[in-house]
């Protein structure tokens, strides 16, 4: 069996901005108790009566059934494939079925990286559910993350929050893309829109021009694009110039009112103001 490790931070450790308090694997047969012994007193709990952490909790389902409830996240029926996510002050309670028990992994980490993550909503305590299948690389991360704290070399904890990192963001993009690939329309509308822009960098057009050539409306075409990108098809479309721009100033000696012209920027000064603003200096000192 794997090993159960709850780990002391420090200060120095709290610095890195996400350090890890706990983290282990379980399986529960049919009809066993659950939780089962061996746990540190703090995470213990009845699961008809359900708790309340001090910490983050990300686990990984890998096999059997079970259900899970929330304050803000109501009751979800979980299975084998799922990952789930318990805050800090949120009551919840969970269990294996009985008839079938569960593989779990679990990770508890707290840190100003979460907090401003969760801040920004990219996770949310009324959305602690997210569908990821079996994912080898996931399981491989969770037993990396056990050695590590096992092992408790110098500076760990560091080792263990990239870990933590690379778990969420493979969580939320995997979840994400699932739940994109259930309209596998909007992928390849997306890339479409895309490399029909990239063809028309030094073109005038606009973004309902753009959305027209898709034969999509405007505000559907900017909704599923944002959604998909992070960014809104203009200032995609923008970023993409502006890279031209570096191209020719690297390349050219093109004169940089030539060049925003070129460009379709709307002058000169604009030009100067949003290259600045966005590559952190001005045309004329990127091109020295």
């Amino acid at each position: 069996m794997k090993p159960i490790k709850y780990i002391v931070e420090n200060s120095r450790d709290a610095l890195w901005g996400l350090t890890v308090r706990s983290v282990g694997y379980q399986k529960i047969g049919p009809h066993e108790a659950y939780p089962p012994g061996g746990h540190h007193q703090e995470y213990l709990f009845q699961p008809e009566k359900g708790r309340i952490l001090q910490e983050y909790q990300l686990l990984y389902i890998i096999g059997g059934k079970g259900r899970l409830s929330t304050r803000h996240g109501g009751t979800h029926n979980i299975q084998a494939g799922d990952m789930f996510l318990l805050f800090p002050g949120e009551w919840h309670t969970y269990r294996p079925d009985e008839e079938t028990g569960w593989e779990e992994y679990w990770i508890g980490f707290q840190g100003v990286n979460i907090a401003h993550r969760v801040e920004h909503e990219f996770f949310s305590a009324k959305s602690p559910l997210y569908h990821i299948g079996y994912n080898e690389t996931v399981i491989g991360l969770y037993d990396e993350a056990i050695r590590t704290a096992s092992q408790q070399e110098a500076y760990f904890q560091q080792l263990l929050a990239g870990i933590v990192n690379h778990l969420l963001g493979l969580m939320f993009m995997t979840s994400q893309n699932r739940t994109l690939s259930a309209s596998p329309q909007i992928p390849a509308m997306v890339e479409q829109a895309k490399k029909y822009m990239e063809s028309a960098i030094e073109k005038d057009i606009s973004m309902p021009h753009v959305a027209c050539h898709l034969n999509v409306s405007y505000a559907t075409f900017r909704h599923t694009f944002k959604k998909y990108t992070g960014l809104s098809p203009a200032q995609y479309f923008i970023n993409l110039r502006l890279h031209r721009a570096k191209e020719l100033l690297r390349s050219t000696s093109i004169p940089i009112k030539e060049i925003s012209y070129r460009l379709h920027f709307e002058t000169p000064e604009y030009f100067t103001s949003i290259f600045k603003k966005r590559i952190g200096v001005t045309p004329s000192a990127f091109r020295r």
